[in-house]
């Protein structure tokens, strides 16, 4: 068994990057700005904006973080998007879910600009990416096409099982893994909460990719030897015999199916520090595009 290491594939990626923005400075030109929205004071949002703005310092990049009132209504906040469309200084940005009840998810992300748009939930995003056009791709998802192909991992050919249907991992996910690429080229199924016999079709799976949010739901018995396993789930588990209160869990139960797998990532350090990376990613590529238009 070997690790899928997001720690160690993120931390090149942004050492790549940090290469790029210093060459930009050199010549004197604009360096990729990012913003982030956050609504209230949600206490894991708080968490991974404060790292998304600590990756920026770190690369070089310029950031800003709007940080608006939980009470703050929809159109406030369709005022502030409109305000950071026509921020001709921002290359990207992005409004962090969850969003208060009041607040239609939906129509915020509608609101955003397809080309600051570098969470790549934007329909016209999604839908480039289907059709395999010029898109920003979700960074969840790029994280672990980067994964795969930083790991060299064959997947051509091969059954792909993805477990979750979520418009942020499951779905683009499943049209990745089959597009005209690589990685890529897999034959893909795509199960979630209706699937009936979910282990017989993961038994069959050279890869699963499971994004459900079921604390160590894949058990071994689920996997066939030699199965490559990418865990996207990241919950939070009360545990009183944890300084902290509680511990983290992926969808898959680690210790008993890392003994099948022939590659495995870990919960934490497998796919979250990617998504971060990719996010960095997809601001230098909104800034190189933009500067191209100019």
């Amino acid at each position: 068994m070997q690790l899928l290491d997001g720690k160690k594939v993120s931390e090149e990626i942004k050492n790549e990057i940090a290469s790029e923005v210093a060459q930009i400075k050199a010549r004197g030109e604009k360096v990729p700005h990012l913003a982030a929205v956050l609504v209230g004071s949600n206490g894991a949002s708080l968490t991974y904006v404060g790292s998304k703005v600590k990756t920026c310092e770190k690369i070089g990049f310029d950031s800003t973080l709007v940080s608006l009132p939980e009470e703050t209504t929809e159109e406030e906040l369709l005022a502030k998007i409109y305000e950071l469309n026509n921020n001709d200084d921002i290359d990207g940005f992005i409004v962090q879910l969850p969003l208060p009840k009041h607040i239609d998810e939906q129509k915020v992300l509608n609101a955003v600009d397809p080309d600051k748009d570098v969470d790549g939930f934007h329909p016209e995003n999604f839908g480039r990416m289907a059709l395999e056009l010029e898109s920003f791709i979700p960074a969840t998802p790029f994280g672990i096409l980067q994964l795969l192909e930083r790991n060299k991992i064959e997947t051509k050919g091969k059954n792909v099982v993805v477990i979750g249907r979520s418009n942020i991992v499951g779905k683009p996910m499943s049209l990745l893994m089959s597009r005209k690429a690589y990685p890529g080229n897999a034959t893909v199924t795509l199960t979630h909460s209706a699937t009936q016999n979910i282990e017989e079709i993961t038994r069959e799976a050279d890869i699963v990719i499971t994004a459900l949010g079921v604390p160590e739901f894949l058990k071994a018995e689920m996997i066939k030897e030699g199965a490559v396993i990418v865990d996207v789930g990241i919950t939070r588990v009360a545990d009183d015999t944890n300084a902290k209160g509680y511990v983290i869990k992926g969808d898959v139960a680690f210790n008993e199916v890392a003994e099948k797998a022939s590659w495995i990532t870990p919960v934490p350090g497998g796919v979250g520090p990617m998504t971060i990376a990719m996010l960095m990613k997809n601001t230098l590529i909104a800034r190189e595009r933009r500067a191209k238009k100019k």
